[in-house]
């Protein structure tokens, strides 16, 4: 059985960019992603990810066979939006995903046409640079219900038993004011939702409880004012839930705690 995964993506395609203060901020986090796939006790048949960038009304999986990379981002070197990531896509895959939500009584749908984004490719780039592992996308669903996405991991478990990787890819801290307006140093409440995270996910009679009723944490809301990069670890625990938790990673970032799990 595959576990799963939630990473912090990073700050757009800073792992591409040429040595620098900026490259330097994510130096940590990006040694971590490059070490990933030795620490798997085998090879993934696929990888499902769940990024803090698609967001739909109606849950919805890229069920493209050859998805383009989307530069979702602005204001970075020319080079990186001529970054290349050519893995397959998986329709086969994306149709047994909307099969188990159909299962759970979730709706979904599948889009054919929609890339990766950079919630995708930039980490699994470093994570999987040989690119020949089938990859597929699934967006969150609007309102951000954390219980709702617990709920959409719980019904893809049967995945993991499949050889499918599932990986939630968001950031644990993301107040962009936060990143840019800090000095470096301390921030109390930055640390104390990071030290809450890192308790609550080891967890896993607990997990989905707290996962719900996370906005109630300290320094929640400083953490995330909006939570779509958070949501992605719901999903990812989900596909775990009641199994125990792993902190897989913590560093910092421009000052900020940031922490990584795995579950299973």
């Amino acid at each position: 059985m595959q576990p799963t995964f939630f990473i912090n993506h990073g700050g757009g395609p800073c792992f591409f960019l040429d040595p620098g203060p900026m490259r330097d901020t994510w130096t940590e986090l990006e040694d971590y992603l490059r070490g990933f796939s030795g620490t798997l006790e085998e090879a993934p048949r696929a990888i499902l990810v769940i990024s803090g960038h698609w967001e739909e009304q109606c849950l919805t999986v890229n069920a493209g066979a050859a998805p383009q990379l989307l530069f979702d981002y602005s204001g970075f070197p020319a080079h990186t939006y001529q970054l290349t990531w050519p893995a397959p896509g998986s329709p086969d895959l994306a149709l047994r995903v909307l099969e188990l939500l159909g299962q759970a009584g979730i709706e979904s749908r599948a889009d054919r046409s929609r890339g990766w984004d950079h919630g995708v490719f930039v980490p699994l780039k470093v994570m999987f640079p040989a690119a020949d592992i089938p990859t597929v996308q699934l967006s969150l669903q609007h309102g951000l219900d954390p219980a709702r996405h617990v709920a959409i991991g719980r019904a893809l478990k049967p995945l993991r038993d499949e050889g499918v990787l599932i990986v939630g890819s968001g950031q644990t801290y993301h107040n962009m004011r936060g990143f840019m307006g800090g000095d470096g140093g301390a921030d109390p409440q930055a640390e104390a939702f990071d030290d809450w995270l890192r308790r609550a996910m080891v967890t896993g009679e607990t997990r989905d409880r707290s996962l719900a009723e996370w906005a109630q944490a300290p320094g929640a809301r400083q953490a995330q004012p909006h939570e779509d990069h958070l949501l992605p670890l719901m999903v990812a625990a989900g596909a775990a839930s009641g199994e125990a938790g792993h902190i897989a990673f913590h560093g910092y970032a421009l000052g900020k705690p940031i922490s990584g799990f795995r579950f299973g």
